[in-house]
């Protein structure tokens, strides 16, 4: 592959890390966290931009400047992506990346892409311990990633634009049909689960995530704020979430935790939401979206792992 490459990375992080392999190509950087907040289905779209930059603002003090700069300037740089000759996705395994990748993958069929499209996904290749994200990798790792790189067919980029059409959709029900497709996205179907109970649960209120962090406070010795996010962060499973995500969802579970000065643990009230004694729906609803589905318009029954619409 020659100069008429174009890399797309999932954020700045693994950029920099690429550039020490000295790859051909130009790069652009994907800098969205769409596996939060409203969507629209047409990426780049007046109404897509408005919506992201309104949740952004609102929940993470994102200016509309900073938006258009960091992201809007890079997706205006994907227009000329018809001048390339082939498109390597670099994109993780974990929810956050995936739901930016298939935005990805539906706005180059938005443009009518016909170049060859590869995938570069963080997964445990031969001779590797452990799986690890992208830009943890060292340089041979890396290299070693992209040596095995992935062409996606026509059935792989049709099926990334319809989870992207139902993502943004107001019925994430649709989705559970998707779930056991196969395909070369080797993680989507772990991260649509994951996606599915982001929903609260029918009988605490909670979702997966917000009660893996009660689970850690009950379970962990944890003495400090910083200790706290970085357990969070490291047993989170398939989200991918960032520092600032996973600080805005501790914030918002403050009722159920408490620092006794030596530790972090379970309010009463947090007692009862984990062990699903008390149901704390009506205490933790908001109009947090996922996609186009509001978080508080469903539930997730963890035992048919069924999503109930109500």
């Amino acid at each position: 592959m020659g100069n008429k490459i174009l890399h797309i990375t999932n954020g700045d992080g693994l950029t920099e890390k690429m550039s020490h392999l000295h790859l051909s190509g130009q790069v652009i950087s994907w800098r969205e966290m769409l596996c939060e907040g409203k969507t629209v289905q047409e990426v780049g779209s007046k109404e897509f931009i408005a919506t992201r930059k309104h949740f952004l603002n609102e929940h993470y003090q994102i200016t509309a400047e900073d938006y258009e700069l960091k992201f809007v300037a890079e997706l205006e740089k994907l227009t000329t992506v018809k001048d390339y000759e082939a498109i390597i996705l670099w994109f993780e395994f974990d929810l956050f990346c995936h739901i930016n990748m298939i935005a990805l993958i539906s706005f180059l069929f938005q443009q009518n892409i016909q170049k060859p499209i590869y995938l570069v996904c963080s997964k445990r290749l031969k001779g590797e311990e452990k799986l690890q994200g992208l830009s943890q990798l060292n340089d041979k790792e890396l290299q070693n990633h992209f040596d095995h790189k992935i062409l996606l067919n026509i059935d792989d980029l049709e099926l990334a634009e319809l989870v992207w059409k139902l993502y943004c959709g107001n019925n994430p029900l649709r989705l559970k049909s998707e779930i056991k497709k196969s395909s070369n996205f080797e993680y989507l179907s772990s991260c649509l689960r994951a996606h599915i109970e982001r929903f609260p649960n029918v009988k605490s209120g909670l979702n997966t995530l917000e009660a893996n962090i009660l689970k850690l406070v009950a379970t962990q010795q944890i003495s400090s704020q910083n200790q706290f996010l970085g357990y969070s962060l490291e047993y989170q499973g398939y989200y991918g979430y960032g520092d600032e995500q996973m600080l805005r969802i501790i914030n918002n579970l403050k009722a159920f935790i408490y620092f006794d000065n030596k530790k972090f643990a379970l309010t009463e009230e947090g007692k009862m939401a984990l062990n699903k004694s008390q149901n704390f729906y009506q205490e933790l609803k908001d109009n947090l979206y996922y996609g186009g589905a509001k978080k508080y318009d469903f539930l997730y029954d963890d035992e048919s792992h069924h999503l109930l619409k109500l």
